[in-house]
């Protein structure tokens, strides 16, 4: 898949998104979408990925060029001759996190040879480590492209959370090079300008873009026999099974919503976690009425038909399934983590928002949706704030114009 071998009509300008694959997931669906979305401006789109593999692979439109690129043992001369400074946390990091750290950072001589090649208009990456290596290759390529980098979660949380709190010097350090820092909502513009010790004015908020795509998947019903008509309502999760998900809370506030009603769990979605939310659920003696079947190609089908959905997060950037669910017109009850949810839900006018870890809170207000829905084409509406068209208008501003 290389890029210069690739045939394409002359375009306005020459663009790249970086990000590490096609996984399922929000930031691999915001990637394809605003691909399609600016090749369809007429601009000539390469999507970069550190591996082409993922579940959403397929959902590349062919006037997007996929770039795969190579692993290699050069990295650490490379990291030296970027970031020298970074070296000692990186590999501080790798020996206490080797499965998240390490599978990055052999792809920076690639990026750098890609740039030096290729030598687009404007990058975009996001991630935080993709972010880093956007910046590092720019810096070694020597080239004029643009670098804009992108934060898709609130960046305390996870570097607490996820212990790298280590690489927040590097952050500091390297951020300030972009060329545009932007952020997927104003909770995690305002935690990235605090973290990085940046202006806030110099980081901008674009909101996550949900594809026009999505709403068509709704029309064919999952093959799931809990849809069937005159069914318990389906209470509908989706995300990773890791711990910033808290789903161990949502199954314990579901098992509140059984002692008071017939209902059902859905979780979509696949991770480390499935079999200690197993044991949970069987331990609550609510298993029988939970299913985790695992990630599903088409979930807004599942939010079309679910009665409720559900974000149970300890921290998001801007979870896109919440948007996902307003679009298909489903009631959401979601925890008011940092960030993003209160944004979409517009502080609660458009869905139910409880305390984080609350699973008592949480039970109250699935049963309270289950009693009294809005109108869902009230919340259609609202999804519509989030559109494709409206975060590649931005986008194109900061990639081609600067930040204004």
């Amino acid at each position: 898949m290389n890029a210069e071998a690739y045939a394409c009509p002359p375009r306005r300008a020459k663009l790249a998104l970086y990000v590490p694959d096609l996984a399922a997931g929000g930031v691999s669906r915001i990637a394809v979408d605003l691909a399609a979305a600016l090749a369809g401006r007429g601009h000539q789109v390469d999507l970069v990925l550190c591996r082409a593999a993922g579940p959403l692979l397929g959902d590349a439109p062919d006037a997007v060029n996929l770039v795969e690129l190579r692993r290699s043992r050069l990295f650490p001369a490379y990291l030296l001759a970027a970031a020298p400074t970074s070296l000692l946390p990186l590999l501080s990091l790798y020996v206490r996190r080797p499965r998240r750290t390490l599978p990055n950072l052999r792809y920076l001589p690639a990026l750098t040879r890609y740039l030096r090649r290729r030598r687009p208009d404007a990058l975009l990456a996001a991630k935080t480590m993709s972010n880093l290596l956007a910046l590092w290759a720019a810096r070694l390529a020597g080239v004029p492209t643009r670098v804009v980098i992108s934060e898709h979660t609130h960046l305390s949380s996870e570097a607490r959370r996820e212990g790298w709190c280590c690489l927040l010097p590097s952050i500091r350090r390297t951020y300030r090079r972009a060329a545009a820092r932007v952020a997927v909502s104003d909770g995690v513009a305002a935690d990235l300008s605090q973290l990085a010790r940046i202006p806030r004015r110099e980081v901008l908020t674009i909101y996550s873009a949900l594809g026009a795509r999505r709403s068509e998947q709704s029309e064919t019903p999952p093959d799931h026999a809990w849809f069937r008509p005159d069914g318990p309502p389906v209470i509908l999760a989706a995300g990773r099974l890791t711990a910033q998900k808290d789903f161990a809370t949502l199954l314990r506030a579901f098992a509140g919503v059984r002692r008071r009603r017939p209902a059902r769990l859905m979780i979509l979605g696949e991770g480390a976690l499935r079999a200690e939310l197993e044991r949970l659920a069987g331990a609550l003696g609510v298993a029988s009425d939970v299913a985790m079947p695992g990630w599903a190609p088409r979930p807004h089908a599942y939010m079309a038909r679910a009665a409720v959905f559900v974000l149970s997060s300890v921290w998001e950037g801007l979870p896109l399934v919440v948007v996902e669910a307003l679009a298909a017109g489903c009631p959401v009850v979601s925890t008011d983590c940092p960030s993003g949810p209160a944004e979409i839900l517009g502080g609660g006018a458009y869905g139910r928002l409880v305390p984080v870890g609350d699973a008592a809170a949480l039970a109250e207000a699935v049963v309270a949706a289950l009693d009294e829905s809005p109108p869902r084409d009230r919340l259609r509406r609202r999804a519509r704030h989030f559109s494709t068209d409206r975060a590649a208008d931005r986008y194109l501003d900061v990639l081609l114009a600067g930040a204004s």
